[in-house]
Parts: C-alpha cells; structure tokens; sequence
C-alpha cells in the first residue's frame, strides 16, 4: 500500500511541491513553479491551480494519505478550511492547509515556536501555549508595516534620504546608493520613480542598496536597518506577550537570512526581552515543514492541524 504524503510551499514568488514517502522519509518527486498565477482569495481558483500541480506528481494508483499546504494569502483558519476543502475535493484525497508561515517551525525541526519571516515583505505567526489559537503580528502591508522586509528597508531609506534633504544636509553614501540602485539622477526623480513606477513589489530587488551604503559607512542607512531589525523583533515580544509560545523563534526570508546586519539588529533586540530564547535560521526549504507536519499525521496519527495546535500547548 502506498504511503505517499504531498508536502506544499505555497510562497509569493515561487511554490515547492515534495511527494515523499511518510515512513522512510525518500523524496520521490519534488517540483519548483513560479506563483505568479497564485490567488488564494479566489479559493475555487486556488484549489484548481494546485491540483494542477501536483496531480503530474503521482500515478492515477498512488493517491497520497495526505496533503499539508503552507499557503500564502490564507490568513484565517475558514480560509484555510475553504482551501483545504476544495483542494479535497479536486483530490479526492486528506487535505490540510495552513498559512505558509507555519511551515517554519517543524522545517526546522522543532514542535513549538514563532515564526518570523522577512524577504519582501514581512510577518510573525505563532499559536497560543493554552488554547493553540493561530496569533500573527505584522504583515500589514509596505504603507503600513512589514517591518523588517526588503520593501519597508527600501521605504524607510528613501524617506532618510529625502528628510536629509529637507534638512537641507549634504548627500552621502545611501542617497548615492539608492540613486544607482534605482537608475534616477537625484532625488526628485527617486520619489517620482518609487511612488509611479512600476509597483512595491519591485522594491525589494534595491534592498542590496541599503545594506551597500551601511557597509560604506552610512548613518542612516545603518540606523535604517537596525530600526527595521528592532521592529521585527519587538513583533515577536508582543506574540509572547498575548500567549504565544515562545520557547524558540525560527527565522526565514530572503532579507534576514543573507544580510547578517538585519540578523544582529533583530537578534539584539529580541534578546533584550528574551536573553535566553533560542533563535534559529532556517537551513532548509520551508517545504520540508509542509512534509514533516504530513508525516507526523500519518506516522503518528491525528491531523496536521492537530500537530500545529497541540505543539503551541505545554
């Protein structure tokens, strides 16, 4: 019989899809598409592009036990519920779908946690330690937050730029940096270009920028990043702080993870509240929690969802 558990990393930018075998653990099929065609508002929609991923995966005789989906865009439980259902029924096989940001905690091998992600944009999730209730922090968007993420350091270091400006000081090595990144010859056209150009969603590809000007010597660049960093980090005190468990934080995103200047910023801050919790950078493909929350099912019973709820109790 087979025994054959679908793990899904539904991302902004790209979507991982792993068949694996649930007791030895061998992948038999991984697979890596863009997500441009990815809406998870339109759940009837959603369901019928993912089904049309994975069906190619597996033959018509090897329906998998179970498919755990991380699923960008789902931000309450009826939504992953509604997925997940749909998803099921296109399948005719288990479905479970959580937000893709809590993939990051049993990637990493561990049973309880926070999970902090900053590339683009940005969020913290947790799950109350009594009632395994999903709590999340941030992620309100580049005008309102992400803090942290590639399009709010962007943000942050144009606005540093043009109140230098406005204060009539001298430009220095950030303003240089953002003028080359975004190919404009000063500021005037650095504002135009950021507010009519193109869309947020092209920010993140300047974010070298920053961390160039404050290896350069930059103030404000450097003092960018340390605020976006403390920010970060104070969204997880205030997950702590409303019951999440917090035993250890595991951290993933493009932005935190290559540029350690972020990293320190938020490693530094967090400590101050929490100077013994253990902080891990993912390693491995936050699809991998997607398999492990599947195998944990079928191996050792219940639901991934019970999995993710039972692990934010004591």
């Amino acid at each position: 019989m087979s025994c054959l558990v679908f793990g899904v990393d539904v991302g902004g930018t790209k979507t991982q899809i792993r068949l694996v075998d649930a007791e030895s653990g061998t992948v038999t099929a991984d697979r890596t598409v863009s997500s441009s065609d990815w809406q998870a508002s339109r759940v009837p929609e959603a369901a019928g592009w993912l089904a049309a991923q994975l069906r190619p995966l597996f033959q018509p005789g090897d329906e998998p036990l179970l498919t755990v989906v991380g699923a960008h865009g789902c931000e309450t439980e009826e939504h992953c519920a509604r997925l997940a259902a749909e998803l099921q029924a296109a399948l005719h096989s288990p479905v479970t779908v959580v937000n893709d940001a809590e993939l990051l905690v049993p990637a990493a091998g561990l049973d309880d946690g926070i999970a902090v992600v900053a590339g683009t944009g940005s969020v913290v999730v947790g799950r109350h330690q009594d009632t395994g209730e999903r709590l999340t922090a941030g992620g309100w968007g580049w005008v309102l937050g992400d803090e942290g993420s590639g399009s709010a350091l962007v943000r942050d270091a144009a606005r540093a730029v043009l109140a230098r400006a406005d204060e009539g000081l001298p430009p220095e090595h950030l303003e240089a940096a953002l003028l080359r990144s975004f190919d404009v010859p000063d500021r005037v056209e650095l504002a135009a270009v950021m507010s009519w150009n193109d869309g947020v969603e092209t920010w993140g590809a300047h974010v070298p920028a920053v961390f160039e000007a404050a290896d350069a010597g930059s103030s404000p660049a450097r003092e960018v990043i340390r605020t976006g960093g403390s920010s970060l980090a104070r969204l997880v005190v205030h997950l702590a702080r409303r019951g999440a468990n917090a035993d250890a934080v595991v951290v993933a995103g493009g932005v935190i993870t290559h540029q350690p200047r972020l990293k320190t910023a938020f490693e530094e801050e967090l400590r101050s509240h929490f100077r013994d919790i253990p902080i891990t950078l993912l390693e491995v493909p936050p699809v991998q929690g997607a398999v492990e929350l599947a195998r944990r099912a079928v191996v050792g019973g219940g639901t991934p969802a019970d999995q993710v709820r039972s692990a934010a109790r004591p």
